[in-house]
């Protein structure tokens, strides 16, 4: 079967003896009764042969009714009725051919008329060429010749399956079970080259285990053998295309695709090939859209359903189908919203080509830019040479062969159907169309013609050589055949078309693809040229290779460079990918990695956590890309905030030493005497070291700094707040001795005050010896409270531990401004309760802050905070308590004697 509007046949094979006439050995050619004709030839010696034949108008001619008188000698002539008219008759209807094109079939409706495809002549070409090689063949088949038999195919499954009966039947009337010509009876069928038209006539054959052999493309549903046992298909299983398109989006980076396949098993195949290995090479697929598949002759007219368009932001669109497909895509309304695109597909005929780019008028470059997977130029032996020295002489009753020359030369050599006609040029010939057709290029169909004429030719010379080896001398004159009997010869057939082409048919075969990728180029002038681009080839999943010259192709318009496909642009170094939900994986946004990790590479899924010594490079081109050590800092005496705490240490502590010597030098005043002496000395050496004990925390730390940092203040505090303890006690024991009784007499002159502050500073001692003896301060590195640095810090080992040590400062600091408050009112000269009572404010709302700010801070910044709070809270009890002292010993004197004292006592 030819496909697409063009010689559309089956053919059947016969065995004739070697040397027989015209209408023995040479060709048989036979049509429908009524049918569509696609290669409409009358058998030589059957007068009664078909009535009629299909003409089929090229793109840009024009149609008009026949003149009936000239459509009668039509007529006579298809029914090889030539030879009984007279000359000049004869000669008037053969110069009528040059616009024999522009006659309709009269018996079909307007909207039902075919035109010829001459480019798919080249199948008729190439069978006979088999068909005469063969019987040439002095090893094959000898002294016995082939002879054949031509039936159309039509859109129409009703007068398919017709054809079909008269070839079974071997007559011009469908008689089933009958035929009327034994003598003649095919051994074999020969079709092609659309399954689904071998489907529909193999169901047929199958009820008379007639062998079918089929060159189209492979198909699973007839490779099913519980239905077509008796189908033999030449195509391999082919998945090569599908791993050609993944090489080729893979060498551009294309990972966002669109794909429209054909709604048939062809497309359902590509499909699943196209979508496995793309899965495990992270392609993905925008969306996935079914375009009708040509299931007739005509794919102009046969469309079931009109595709839907659809578009995405993949600038690739995968195109699988065949011409019916294409057009029925090409010629939807909305095609432009994606003509800009860059198409795959797999290459269709030249003929088919001119038939879209003709059916779309408005072409807007179209397909301009794609990429096409072509099968690499297939050699017949001998066959180009056959193409250039054939010509309508040698072939007199093929009156479309006289056509298709008249057509292109306007002119006939003599010998041919209607003898010499005009002078044709030195270079008729096939190889130098005047149209521009290609007839020398070997299509992928006539190739496997030639091989399906090989396959059966081959099995019949094992199979007649068995009969004549079992059977009796004279089976080889006159071999009786059956075709069933062919099935075993066809399985275990080898192909040989040349020497180097063995392909076993029913065995697993090592199938080596080679496809040539074309890159189809549009010209403002409407003409349009496809230039080799690269290449791609397949033998198995481990051998295969793509070669692709980039310089070379011409993409879209839209494109100034090579386009990119991708669903989201790649994420740079520094940045990870997180997916959308309910989207492909290759669509995602891109986050900047956190401040502890990197990614060095693009797309990383996820960052790589620095080591806690690291930290990621920040850059104005690129962060986050690699890890850097992290430089190892404390609170030094050189940092400004750590300067600034030793210099507040240093200052206090001298200012200290300034009140203690003040009060040294008038410790015989009245004021220094007041509130027991030697309390106010104990306070301001404690005071003294309290702000010394502030330089522990600055510096490189070690672990006796450590330990040091928190005993020291722990201790040197706890006397501070106990000695103010013990003044107000004192105050108190010494306004309540005044009235009768000896209890409160014997504790004041006892001392009993002064024994408050050993006894708090003992509870304190015993406390940090247990803190010391459990989980002592130790030496730690801070790592994250600065992402850039390391920190070396002091571990206070016991949390709790150093809470119980502040807990227990509270509670002194609390009992202490309680007393104090309570005795704030008592008369006195110099009754210092209220500055005690302010002091204790002073420290204890420090402390109070502190526990908040402490723990919102980290790093340095938590020692400086403690620091801060030391000072300050020192700083509190020295201004509060000895700063109105020192303002009335130094600026004050007078009022700081015994005199001043009397006066005024004795004015109250």
């Amino acid at each position: 079967m030819w496909e697409y509007s063009a010689f559309n046949n089956l053919g059947t094979c016969q065995l004739l003896p070697r040397g027989a006439s015209s209408g023995s050995g040479a060709a048989a050619r036979r049509d429908a009764p009524g049918a569509a004709a696609a290669a409409g030839w009358a058998e030589a010696e059957d007068s009664a042969g078909p009535r009629a034949s299909t003409l089929r108008q090229p793109p840009g001619s024009t149609r008009r009714r026949g003149i009936p008188a000239v459509q009668k000698i039509f007529n006579r002539i298809t029914d090889a009725s030539a030879q009984r008219l007279v000359d000049k008759a004869q000669v008037l209807v053969c110069r009528a051919l040059s616009n024999i094109l522009l006659l309709p079939w009269p018996n079909l409706p307007e909207n039902e008329q075919q035109w010829y495809h001459w480019r798919n002549y080249q199948f008729v070409l190439t069978f006979l060429f088999a068909i005469e090689d063969i019987n040439k063949s002095l090893q094959l088949l000898p002294n016995i010749s082939l002879g054949y038999d031509f039936y159309n195919a039509f859109s129409s499954h009703r007068r398919t399956l017709k054809s079909v009966l008269f070839l079974l039947c071997g007559g011009n009337q469908t008689l089933p079970n009958y035929n009327c010509q034994r003598q003649k009876t095919s051994i074999a069928v020969i079709t092609g080259n659309m399954p689904t038209f071998s489907a529909e006539i193999g169901t047929l054959l199958e009820l008379y285990k007639s062998p079918q052999v089929t060159y189209g493309l492979f198909d699973p549903v007839l490779s099913d053998k519980g239905h077509f046992s008796s189908v033999y298909q030449l195509a391999p299983k082919d998945s090569s295309l599908a791993h050609g398109i993944i090489w080729l989006l893979l060498h551009f980076g294309w990972r966002w695709v669109a794909l429209y396949v054909s709604d048939d098993m062809q497309g359902e195949l590509f499909l699943q090939d196209l979508k496995a290995e793309s899965i495990k090479r992270g392609i993905w697929v925008a969306f996935t859209e079914k375009l009708p598949a040509t299931t007739g002759l005509y794919a102009q007219r046969d469309v079931n359903f009109m595709p839907m368009i659809r578009t995405s932001s993949a600038n690739i669109y995968i195109l699988f189908g065949d011409e019916g497909s294409v057009l029925s895509l090409v010629l939807v309304k909305e095609f432009y919203l994606i003509l800009e695109k860059v198409w795959i597909i797999r290459n269709l005929h030249s003929s088919q080509w001119e038939d879209i780019f003709y059916a779309k008028f408005e072409k807007l470059n179209l397909f301009h830019g794609s990429l096409l997977f072509s099968n690499q130029e297939r050699k017949i032996p001998g066959f180009r040479q056959f193409l250039k020295t054939v010509n309508p002489s040698q072939y007199p009753e093929d009156f479309y062969f006289s056509r298709l020359w008249f057509e292109n030369f306007n002119c006939l050599p003599a010998g041919s159907l209607c003898n010499k006609l005009g002078d044709c040029p030195i270079n008729s010939s096939l190889e130098f169309m005047p149209s521009g057709m290609d007839m020398m290029t070997v299509s992928d169909s006539s190739f496997l013609i030639y091989n399906a004429v090989y396959v059966v030719a081959q099995a019949l010379h094992k199979m007649l050589s068995q009969k004549i080896e079992m059977g009796s001398p004279g089976d080889a004159d006159q071999p009786v055949l059956i075709p069933w009997q062919l099935h075993p010869f066809l399985r275990k057939s080898l192909l040989i078309s040349s020497p180097a082409y063995y392909i076993p048919l029913e065995e697993k075969r090592n199938h080596m693809a080679q496809y040539d990728i074309q890159n189809l180029v549009n010209f403002p002038n409407d003409s349009w040229l496809l230039v080799k681009v690269g290449g791609f080839i397949h033998r198995n999943l481990h051998d295969q290779g793509l070669i692709i010259n980039e310089k070379m192709i011409k993409w879209p318009i839209h494109f100034k460079e090579t386009p990119e496909s991708v669903c989201s642009q790649s994420c740079g170094p520094g940045f990870q990918k997180i997916t959308q939900e309910e989207r492909p994986v290759c669509c995602f946004i891109c986050v900047a990695c956190p401040e502890s990790a990197i990614s060095n590479q693009t797309d990383a899924k996820q960052c790589i956590q620095c080591l806690p010594q690291e930290y990621p490079n920040r850059g104005n081109q690129q962060e986050r890309t690699y890890c850097l050590l992290k430089p190892v800092t404390f609170l030094s005496f050189e940092d400004a905030l750590g300067m600034t705490i030793a210099c507040m240490a240093l200052c206090f502590s001298v200012l200290t030493a300034v009140v203690l010597e003040i009060f040294v030098k008038h410790r015989d005043t009245p004021i220094a005497k007041a509130n027991n002496q030697t309390l106010s000395f104990i306070m301001l050496i404690s005071l003294m070291l309290c702000f010394l004990c502030s330089l522990l925390f600055i510096g490189h730390p070690n672990t006796a700094t450590c330990i040091l940092q928190q005993v020291t203040f722990a201790l040197v505090f706890t006397v501070a707040v106990s000695t103010v303890l013990a003044k107000t006690i004192t105050v108190i024991l010494a306004f309540k001795a005044i009235n009768p009784g000896r209890t409160m007499r014997y504790f004041l002159l006892s001392g009993a005050s002064k024994g408050v502050t050993p006894v708090c500073l003992l509870i304190q001692v015993e406390i940090c010896g247990i803190w010391l003896g459990i989980s002592p301060p130790f030496i730690d590195i801070d790592s994250h409270s600065e992402p850039r640095s390391l920190i070396i810090v002091c571990n206070k080992g016991s949390v709790t531990a150093f809470y119980c040590v502040l807990g227990y400062l509270g509670f002194l600091a609390l009992g202490s401004f309680t007393v104090a408050f309570l005795a704030r009112n008592l008369p006195d000269t110099f009754n210092e309760t209220k500055l005690l009572t302010f002091s204790m404010l002073v420290f204890c709302s420090v402390w109070v802050a502190f526990v908040p700010v402490y723990h919102s801070t980290k790093g340095k910044l938590m020692v400086a905070i403690e620091v801060f709070s030391i000072l300050t809270s020192s700083a509190g009890l020295l201004g509060c308590i000895f700063a109105p002292k020192c303002y009335i010993i130094l600026i004050r004197s007078d009022k700081n004697s015994l005199k001043s004292f009397k006066k005024r006592r004795g004015s109250r």
